[in-house]
């Protein structure tokens, strides 16, 4: 099991903690700053203090992407610990973490780093003696809030276009899985990125996220998870500034399969789209129609399939398919 960095248990205004808990054994990992709204408000606080006055937006392009790739250098650095809490935090395979997760992650980051030097407005022409112009700015204090299913990809998929523009974010990690988000924001500040900049607020929905989600100084709310929830951001979002709101939100997704389909290959990407990630995944194939045809031949090798698939420890290299995490799934 990985060291548990100590700054996962730092003080904050509620007093409160949380714990986060090892989905193999049910053992506590460690207690987490329970964040509230005067959190959040403090959080929010520092991230517009930054935006307004300190110099990330006020950054060329160019020096902002530098920093996100040294953010993206101590990742890939610190691989083998990024992947061993989300395996302890998520229940993740730790080969997947390291091979996937934390790379993809990496690479998510350095597109963006690349993308912060390229964001131009454009030059119209219109008629009469006039001149148009577009200027692309950012937009301001970002809110964010994650799943727990990919701790790591999800931060970063949210994060990175908005460091790239010269936004400043408050992040909310899933309550079941912090320990990565805790650990991204120690790295960015080796990396020199300012104070205020990235601000982490482990919590819960109705308290941290509806905080987020109608708090008067959030510019823009990134979500990704339910329908349900992402509809009361939404209100939230209409009821308090009007501010932009990005979803994305989860599915059925069901595979078809006709008789003239290689049926072992059939079978093994079935296998892989439900039991991928535990079948922790947005899109995963919840539902199979096979044509009668090869129906009977498809549902008996799916059977054998699925008692071949290991269910174990996520560190054991052996394992295939590691904890649930959550019961949403």
């Amino acid at each position: 099991s990985p060291e548990i960095p100590d700054f996962a248990c730092s003080l904050h205004r509620s007093g409160k903690t949380f714990e986060t808990r090892d989905p193999r054994t049910g053992d506590v990992l460690a207690h987490i700053a329970e964040a509230d709204k005067a959190d959040v408000d403090l959080a929010v606080g520092a991230a517009r203090e930054a935006f307004e006055h300190g110099k990330w937006p006020r950054m060329s392009g160019y020096e902002r992407g530098r920093a996100m790739h040294k953010l993206a250098d101590l990742m890939e650095q610190h691989t083998e610990e990024l992947a061993a809490l989300d395996g302890a935090d998520a229940g993740k395979l730790l080969l997947l973490g390291k091979i996937i997760d934390i790379p993809a992650a990496v690479q998510m980051l350095r597109y963006y780093a690349g993308a912060a030097d390229k964001i131009h407005g454009e030059s119209l022409r219109v008629s009469g003696k006039y001149q148009g112009y577009t200027l692309k700015e950012p937009i301001g204090v970002v809110g964010i809030i994650i799943p727990w299913n990919f701790p790591s990809l999800m931060f970063f998929l949210k994060i990175s276009p908005a460091l790239a523009a010269g936004c400043t974010v408050v992040v909310k990690p899933a309550e079941q899985t912090p320990l990565s988000a805790l650990y991204y924001a120690h790295l960015a500040k080796l990396a020199g990125i300012p104070d205020g900049v990235i601000n982490v607020v482990p919590g819960f929905g109705p308290t941290a996220g509806a905080a987020i989600a109608s708090h008067m100084d959030v510019d823009s709310v990134a979500f990704t998870g339910s329908g349900e929830v992402g509809r009361l951001i939404m209100e939230a979002s209409a009821r308090s500034n009007l501010k932009t709101v990005s979803l994305e939100l989860g599915g059925k997704s069901p595979l078809i399969i006709f008789d003239d389909a290689d049926v072992d290959m059939a079978v093994e990407l079935s296998r892989l789209a439900i039991f991928f990630n535990k079948g922790e995944v947005c899109v995963a194939g919840s539902r199979v129609y096979v044509q009668e045809g090869i129906y009977d031949e498809f549902v008996k090798k799916a059977v054998v399939a699925a008692q071949n698939w290991k269910v174990g420890d996520p560190f054991d290299v052996a394992t295939n398919m590691g904890p649930q995490v959550h019961k949403a799934f």
